[in-house]
C-alpha cells in the first residue's frame, strides 16, 4: 500500500510538471547566455528550450556583443557593495512585467502625460535599484549608443543577479523595446499584495498567462532579499480581523518577528524573506515554508492555502533544489515575455527614466 501511495504521488507530480518541461543547455550556446560558472545547484550550463516571436538570444550578437559583459560588470560591483541589490533587481523585473508587459515602464519618472509607476502602492518607498540600471544604461550607451533597450537591461540584470547569488543560469531571449508610457493604475491593480490569498495569487498570475507552476517557481525569488514590517504586520497582530496572529506562523518565529515589527510604528523595519540564507539563491525558502516560517502571507499560503498543485510544488522544491532551479529559470523566461513590445513599436530609450 505504501509503495502504491508513493507511486501515485510521483505520478501526480510528474503530471503537474509536464506542462513545464525543460532541457538543459544548447549546443554552441550564444550571446543570450548568462554569466558562466557553476551555481549552488550545480547548474553550469544555461537552461533553454523556449522561443518567443520577435526575440532571440542572439539579438545583440552583432550590434552590441559586449552587452552582457557590461551588465555583469556593473552587477558584480553593485551586489558586492550591497548584497540586497540582487533581490531588488529581480523584483524590478517582476514589477515591470506584471503591469503592461516587460517594457521598462516601471523605470519611467513622472511625465506631463502620465504618473510614474514608482508612486503606486506596491512600489512607493519599496522598489529600488534604479541607480544600478542607470549605470548599466550609461555604460551601454557609451559602448553601443541607442541599441540595448531598458526592458532588456531589466531582464539581463534579473538573470545576472540570480546567477551572482548562486542561482541558475538560463538562455535569455532578447529584443524587447521600451514603452512610451507608464500605468499607475495598472501597477496598483496587477501586482499581487503581500497579504494575498492563494486564490488571489492564482488569479493574478493567470491574468498574465502564468500558471501555478510559474507562481510557485517565481515565488522562490524570495529566497533573496528583505521585506518591510508593514508587509507582514497584519500576520502578527490581526490576520483575520480578530486581533490574533496568523495561526500558520511557527511560534518561535512569530515571537522573533514581533521583536522586529512592533504593533505600533516600525513600519520600515526590515526582516529577511529567507531567514536562513537571505543573500544566497537556494531552495531554503521552500524548506522554511514547510516549517511555518514563510515571512509573508503570500509565501505561506503556497502551502497553507490547501491548493493541491502549489502544496505539491512547495514540497517538491524543498526536497530538490535542482528541480526548483530548472523551473525558476523557465518561469523567468516565460514571465519575461509578457505582452512584448518589439519590432518598430515603442523605442530604445537613451535614458531609462524618461521617454526620448
Amino acid at each position: 500500500m505504501a509503495s502504491f501511495k508513493l507511486l501515485y504521488v510521483t505520478f501526480t507530480l510528474l503530471t503537474l510538471l509536464s506542462s513545464s518541461t525543460f532541457c538543459l543547455g544548447y549546443p554552441g550556446f550564444n550571446f543570450g547566455r548568462g554569466h558562466t560558472g557553476r551555481g549552488v545547484g550545480g547548474v553550469s550550463r544555461p537552461i533553454g528550450g523556449q522561443r518567443f516571436s520577435g526575440l532571440s538570444p542572439r539579438f545583440y550578437s552583432q550590434s552590441c556583443p559586449q552587452a552582457n559583459d557590461i551588465v555583469m560588470s556593473v552587477l558584480k560591483n553593485a551586489i558586492s557593495k550591497d548584497p540586497r541589490m540582487a533581490a531588488s533587481l529581480i523584483r524590478l523585473h517582476f514589477h515591470d512585467c506584471f503591469v503592461q508587459g516587460c517594457d521598462a515602464s516601471v523605470l519611467l519618472d513622472d511625465h506631463p502625460t502620465f504618473t510614474s509607476e514608482k508612486k503606486s502602492v506596491p512600489n512607493k518607498n519599496s522598489i529600488r535599484g534604479f541607480e544600478v540600471i542607470d549605470e548599466i544604461k550609461a555604460k551601454l550607451e557609451q559602448a553601443c549608443p541607442q541599441t540595448v533597450s531598458c526592458a532588456d537591461i531589466l531582464a539581463l540584470a534579473a538573470r545576472g543577479s540570480t546567477v551572482l547569488s548562486g542561482g541558475p543560469n538560463w538562455e535569455l531571449p532578447l529584443g524587447r523595446r521600451d514603452s512610451r508610457k507608464a500605468s499607475l493604475n495598472g501597477s496598483n491593480k496587477n501586482i499581487p499584495p503581500p497579504n494575498s490569498t492563494i486564490q488571489n495569487l492564482v488569479t493574478s498570475f493567470r491574468r498574465q498567462g502564468l500558471n501555478e507552476v510559474d507562481l510557485v517557481s517565481l515565488s522562490g525569488a524570495h529566497t533573496l532579499g528583505m521585506a518591510r514590517c508593514t508587509t507582514f504586520k497584519q500576520r502578527l497582530y490581526n490576520q483575520n480581523g480578530n486581533n490574533q496572529p496568523d495561526s500558520t506562523l511557527e511560534r518561535s518565529y512569530y515571537h522573533d518577528l514581533k521583536g522586529v515589527c512592533p504593533k505600533t510604528g516600525g513600519d520600515n523595519n526590515i526582516s529577511p524573506l529567507d531567514l536562513a540564507s537571505p543573500v544566497t539563491f537556494d531552495n531554503t525558502y521552500f524548506r522554511l515554508i514547510m516549517s511555518g516560517k514563510g515571512l509573508l502571507t503570500s509565501d505561506q499560503v503556497l502551502l497553507s492555502g490547501k491548493l493541491g498543485k502549489t502544496m505539491q510544488l512547495v514540497k517538491a522544491f524543498a526536497d530538490d533544489h535542482t528541480l526548483f532551479f530548472n523551473h525558476f529559470a523557465r518561469s523567468m523566461v516565460k514571465m519575461g515575455n509578457i505582452r512584448l513590445v518589439t519590432g518598430n513599436k515603442g523605442e530604445v530609450r537613451k535614458n531609462c527614466r524618461r521617454i526620448n
